[in-house]
């Protein structure tokens, strides 16, 4: 698991290569993440957008921005935590993904980034 604390909004995340949704003779190889995002601040934030940086290791790079997560744009009081799972897939069976978030304070309408930390992609016969 990989995590980084950002003003005060904790991210965390687990990957698991997805084999049954794979096609290495395809070139086709799936991964599944899991983020928590854990508000550790005093005030109530809400998640507006994402941006992801997504890296191949066959030299292929992907930018992809979007509002909230999974279709959903949640609102976190102090101490809430917020779990979401999505997928990313690639054409080589090792790379990495890093970017942020765009938040907003409540209190006083202020926008904000939280770094998503970079976590590696990797296929599970890869760490054998």
């Amino acid at each position: 698991m990989t995590t980084q604390i950002t003003a005060g909004i904790k991210v965390s995340v687990d990957v698991v290569y997805q084999p049954e949704y794979s096609n290495p003779e395809k070139l086709h190889f799936m991964f599944s993440y899991q983020i928590t995002i854990e508000n550790l601040s005093d005030y109530t934030i809400q998640l507006i957008s994402r941006h992801w940086d997504i890296f191949d290791s066959n030299g292929e790079y992907k930018s992809v921005d979007g509002e909230g997560v999974v279709g959903e744009q949640p609102v976190l009081s102090p101490g809430a935590v917020h779990r979401y799972t999505s997928g990313c897939n690639l054409k080589s069976d090792i790379g990495f993904m890093e970017g942020y978030y765009e938040m907003l304070k409540e209190v006083d309408g202020n926008y904000f980034l939280v770094d998503i930390p970079r976590f590696n992609l990797i296929a599970s016969y890869k760490l054998n």
